[in-house]
């Protein structure tokens, strides 16, 4: 098996959650996560849920030339980061946006081949702007579903079946985050 470069983030991000109380919670599959990124091969990726950095340099790191777009509304995340992103040596790939994800979201360009969402519960109008920011026949990495209300969680699984908008992939992380690949209209 092999060992994780970026366990000292993680191990660094849950002692951050502990100690402040705070919503940086570490994702646990970095493992399936960097497996699914280098098949897909991105060039672009956004992530949404920055957190100390942990996902953000496994993304990066599935490519020389993938480039990471990651979002975080506490600044103090993103400073954290900014340092271990750097430490690793990914500044070059990874861009850190401080903010709100729809406020920041609307300043993005689309034509991400990978998008990683990692913030607390996906809701649908978020979804609906990743999906725009999605080439077609890229993909949706959607953790946290189970977070969501019982009516957003209703909503999502609509989405997310609707085969004139998605073809679910094998879920990575036990089946608690969702591998979804954004149909292609133009044919």
């Amino acid at each position: 098996m092999m060992v994780d470069p970026y366990i000292k983030i993680q191990e660094a991000t849950r002692r951050h959650q502990q100690d402040h109380g705070c919503g940086a919670y570490t994702y646990e599959d970095g493992a399936a996560l960097v497996k699914l990124a280098t098949a897909l091969r991105p060039k672009r990726v956004l992530e949404l849920g920055t957190a100390l950095g942990y996902t953000a340099c496994c993304l990066a790191s599935s490519s020389p030339v993938a480039l990471v777009d990651t979002i975080d509304a506490d600044a103090t995340h993103i400073q954290l980061a900014s340092q271990h992103i750097k430490e690793v040596g990914l500044s070059r790939q990874v861009t850190l946006f401080h903010g709100d994800f729809e406020s920041t979201l609307k300043r993005l360009t689309p034509g991400y081949d990978l998008i990683f969402f990692d913030g607390f519960a996906p809701t649908i109008p978020i979804i609906r702007k990743l999906q725009n920011l999605l080439n077609s026949g890229g993909y949706l990495v959607c953790a946290n579903i189970a977070l969501a209300d019982r009516d957003t969680a209703k909503k999502l699984s609509d989405e997310f079946s609707n085969p004139k908008l998605w073809k679910a992939q094998s879920p990575i992380e036990a089946g608690d985050t969702f591998v979804l690949q954004k149909v292609d209209r133009s044919t």
